[in-house]
């Protein structure tokens, strides 16, 4: 994707430097803008090795509304392992509390408890939710998608204040908003926190992904996916890996196969496939937690 090798090249040059709450300094800006059409391919980057198994099990995760941790560690799915419910676990950086914060799995009312439950009491993963007193947004917008998808208030949000000290992290993407236009879905994301190097490759082929089962579930076209980024930022120690991959030359993108596609709630990681996905190797970047 070159509209992502600019936004890196851009956040390199012209990204000031400024402390965050992990210790490690970063190259941020303020309010970007991502755009990609999903006909020219699936949006996963071939200037390095992105695993698309860890992105649509985290995804399935989000729409299933979990928040044990340990789900996806039985799917060999380790991009939550460091983070926990903050009340139960304060969080910190010496390394006793973050082998507490690794031992404990209840990651708190995080992303999909939000798209499935807004307004309900979390107590822990397994507890009972009473659907009469929360709202059940992503259902929303797929009826809505069904019934009337000239709507323009097709959103789902992630933010809820009165969660925030319970959620393992509080949400980096934090809203998102489908629009349909002449037969074609669009997908717009907000991002407050985009950590450039490592999670924004996973944050673009998860709302891709994300798209291309929402217009299947409508029996829509895929259109655009873009994403509206706040502090748009690169970690001091990522510049070295993010310079390789500016000197790689994009190979042609992937296209996505869904088998056997009933309906988004049904849906599970394994039924969608990336084909042709023609990628540079792997380049590692160390998380900031």
């Amino acid at each position: 994707m070159q509209s992502y090798l600019n936004l890196v090249q851009r956040v390199l040059d012209e990204g000031e430097r400024r402390p965050n709450r992990t210790g490690v300094d970063t190259l941020a800006l303020a309010g970007t803008m991502l755009e990609h059409d999903m006909g020219d391919g699936f949006p996963l980057l071939t200037t390095k090795f992105v695993p698309f198994r860890l992105v649509a099990s985290e995804l399935e995760f989000f729409i299933r509304g979990i928040t044990d941790k340990r789900w996806l560690q039985e799917r060999n799915n380790h991009i939550w392992d460091e983070w926990c419910r903050p009340d139960l676990v304060p969080y910190g950086h010496d390394e006793k509390t973050k082998a507490r914060m690794a031992a404990e799995s209840d990651l708190g009312p995080i992303y999909g408890w939000q798209w499935r439950n807004f307004g309900a009491d979390y107590r822990d993963p397994h507890a009972q939710v009473n659907a009469g007193r929360c709202v059940d947004q992503l259902a929303r917008v797929v009826h809505r998608l069904k019934t009337d998808h000239d709507d323009r208030r097709m959103i789902v949000s992630a933010w809820n204040p009165v969660d925030i000290p319970k959620m393992g992290l509080p949400p980096c993407h934090y809203a998102f908003q489908v629009l349909v236009i002449r037969g074609r879905l669009h997908l717009m994301w907000n991002q407050r926190s985009v950590d450039t190097a490592l999670g924004l490759p996973f944050n673009i082929a998860s709302y891709g992904l994300l798209l291309h089962l929402l217009a299947l579930e409508a029996g829509l076209g895929e259109g655009r996916l873009v994403a509206f980024l706040g502090d748009t930022h690169v970690y001091l120690n990522h510049q070295e890996g993010l310079l390789e991959q500016l000197a790689r030359v994009p190979y042609p993108l992937p296209r996505l196969k869904t088998r056997g596609f009933s309906s988004i709630f049904d849906w599970q990681y394994t039924d969608t496939q990336v084909e042709g996905y023609q990628h540079h190797p792997k380049i590692a970047f160390e998380i900031a937690v």
